[in-house]
């Protein structure tokens, strides 16, 4: 029998702790900041809700360990992942400056929107910020590339590879073969050069207008290079270089090495283990200060995903059961759908519900596709399912930038440039900046790839 079964769809209820969490995942943070602060509250809040889920699966469905155990184990992989590219990316420090112009500015973005989807956006995002905010000490003006940084390193630039963002990593967890996000180019190219030639035209004109308005040129003033830029902690290349190889033998080859699940997935996380704690032992402790390394940011996300690891079970296998009579059916509605969930909540499990639905909708399409939504390799290999994974997958990347909480790094980003002087715009003062730039974008995007067919 598949993990999750249409024929043994759970009950209604048990979605809703799923959903619950969620929301307080979004809005505690707004509304009780202070609680929110401590992981021992994020832990009891993920415990409570989760408590009525763990009981339903492990006594009234026959299968609920088993789907405990699996949801389990992606957790692990899941985590150990982002616990390696951050500790990683946490040993490499780059040392000096650049010149704070519109080139260089826009040719830096750049450079993150390639490395985002090698390391992360997490990990590009933690390692281009500072040294982007020290280039550009002499402007006044640098809310702009703050939210560009934003909207391109922190989140639409993760989409190459399943190592870019978390809800391609879960795809490539549950099956998608690892160079599948490559089908992903083409929107990359068109929402990452299109915001890197907006920034390059606003930065210009920003420059020009503070030449106007401030004494002596202070064009002189941003080329000026104190202490040219250069790079600590290099070896840490090979450890990012050793994760991806990591990953891409396990995928690709795990099942010859042992037909267990459990075994493949083992054989992942020791080794993205081992290559973190090499980072560690030959990354200087002076290199890591000078990052501002620390180890809070990785410990809020492995309390926060424990929830949605065990709240989430119940609810993708009834999303997968009755996802053909919710009325999302074409791409353009799974793109928008998954978009702007993932705009206001984790964009991972985001992701997992759209392509549970799109499972079910192609099922009731196809019958004989048979598909699964443990096993999404089955998904993108169909004509339709391809093409609904391509929609869910750039919907919950992208527009996980449409406000501060739609993914991990822009909070995180938020906070180091308000740390650094730049009164950052609040909640929906950033969401005038998304709405005015990107939704325009999307909607480019979905005539391009995901108009109704």
């Amino acid at each position: 029998m598949p993990v999750h079964s249409v024929a043994a769809a759970p009950p209604l209820w048990t979605v809703f702790p799923f959903v619950l969490y969620l929301l307080m995942i979004a809005l505690v943070p707004l509304f009780l900041g202070h609680f929110w602060e401590h992981n021992r509250n994020k832990l009891l809040v993920a415990a409570v809700i989760s408590a009525p889920v763990v009981g339903y699966l492990l006594l009234s469905d026959p299968r609920g360990a088993m789907l405990l155990h699996h949801s389990v184990r992606e957790y692990l992989a899941f985590l150990t992942l982002l616990g390696s590219l951050f500790v990683i990316s946490g040993g490499v420090y780059l040392r000096g400056e650049l010149a704070g112009t519109p080139l260089v500015n826009t040719a830096f973005l750049a450079i993150g929107a390639v490395l985002a989807s090698l390391v992360g956006t997490t990990g590009a995002s933690m390692l281009l910020i500072r040294p982007l905010l020290r280039a550009n000490q002499a402007r006044q003006r640098k809310v702009h590339m703050v939210v560009f940084f934003i909207f391109i390193v922190s989140n639409g630039a993760g989409m190459l590879t399943p190592l870019g963002d978390p809800p391609l990593f879960l795809g490539f967890l549950r099956g998608v073969d690892f160079l599948w996000t490559l089908k992903l180019f083409a929107p990359w190219a068109l929402v990452n050069g299109a915001l890197l030639l907006i920034f390059n035209f606003l930065d210009q004109a920003i420059l020009d207008k503070e030449e106007l308005e401030r004494p002596g040129s202070e064009l002189k003033e941003v080329q000026r290079i104190d202490e040219p830029l250069s790079i600590q902690g290099g070896i840490n290349f090979v450890w990012l270089a050793g994760v991806v190889l990591v990953i891409f033998l396990t995928g690709r080859y795990g099942a010859s090495i042992s037909p267990s699940a459990d075994v493949q997935a083992l054989l992942g996380i020791a080794g993205m283990a081992a290559l973190a704690m090499l980072s560690l032992a030959t990354t200087s402790s002076a290199v890591r200060k000078a990052n501002q390394f620390s180890w809070a940011p990785i410990i809020e996300v492995a309390v926060i995903f424990v929830g949605i690891f065990v709240t989430m079970v119940p609810a993708l296998a009834y999303l997968e059961a009755n996802g053909a009579s919710l009325g999302i059916t074409e791409p353009w509605q799974f793109f928008w759908a998954s978009g702007i969930l993932s705009s206001f909540l984790d964009n991972a499990p985001t992701y997992l519900t759209f392509t549970s639905m799109a499972v079910g909708v192609v099922n009731a399409a196809d019958p004989s596709a048979a598909l699964q939504a443990d096993h999404l390799g089955l998904l993108a290999a169909h004509p339709l399912g391809s093409l609904y994974l391509t929609a869910i997958s750039c919907g919950a990347v992208f527009m996980g930038a449409n406000s501060y909480i739609g993914n991990g790094p822009n909070f995180m980003v938020k906070a180091i440039a308000e740390d650094s002087g730049i009164k950052m715009p609040s909640f929906f003062g950033y969401m005038a900046w998304s709405c005015g730039i990107l939704i325009p974008l999307f909607v480019i995007v979905t005539f391009l790839f995901f108009r109704a067919q």
